[in-house]
């Protein structure tokens, strides 16, 4: 059975908006391999769309950036939205029934299926199918913008935590 981990950049008041601070070159090649192990990702429309820039190759990449983009590419990816007619390479479309949809995955795959944007993990969270969240940490204080928690924090408790690169800590919850 696939376990579901929703995990994002975070500020330090609590913001996820990736346009405002990147990951250094330690976290990137981190998610790199996250990237390679992960047995698919869930996507919300918005994120999905962000993320459709590694479907096209770019000749100013380096090389962990064209390692991220292939494993991107090749894990199986599964999309939540009403208003998209159709999704990219190796993509589903999931449509209204994003509970039966992510039960029946959780159930026939095997690994950790990622779960990518606040507000289809509040959806999930509601439903009680995340497995775990992973705050990365980072130095920034921005202000305003989307929470990593887009309702109220489930109830978690503090599982690990663990410093990558020279600022960023993870920290990983599970629902009590």
């Amino acid at each position: 059975m696939a376990r579901l981990v929703f995990g994002m950049n975070q500020s330090l008041d609590g913001y996820v908006d990736h346009m405002k601070f990147a990951p250094s070159p330690t976290l990137f090649r981190h998610f790199i391999t996250e990237a390679q192990g992960q047995a698919g990702s869930v996507y919300g429309r918005r994120i999905y769309e962000i993320m459709r820039y590694w479907d096209d190759d770019h000749p100013e990449w380096s090389a962990d950036e064209r390692a991220f983009a292939a494993a991107w590419r090749r894990q199986p990816k599964w999309v939540a939205s009403r208003s998209l007619a159709s999704v990219g390479p190796n993509a589903t479309l999931i449509g209204d029934d994003l509970e039966s949809a992510i039960r029946a995955l959780k159930a026939e795959r095997d690994g950790e299926i990622e779960i990518a944007g606040p507000d289809l993990a509040h959806s999930l969270t509601g439903l009680g199918l995340i497995d775990e969240y992973r705050i990365y940490l980072h130095p920034v204080v921005l202000g305003h913008g989307t929470p990593y928690f887009a309702g109220a924090r489930p109830p978690l408790r503090l599982v690990a935590s663990d410093r990558i690169g020279e600022d960023v800590i993870r920290l990983s919850y599970v629902p009590v």
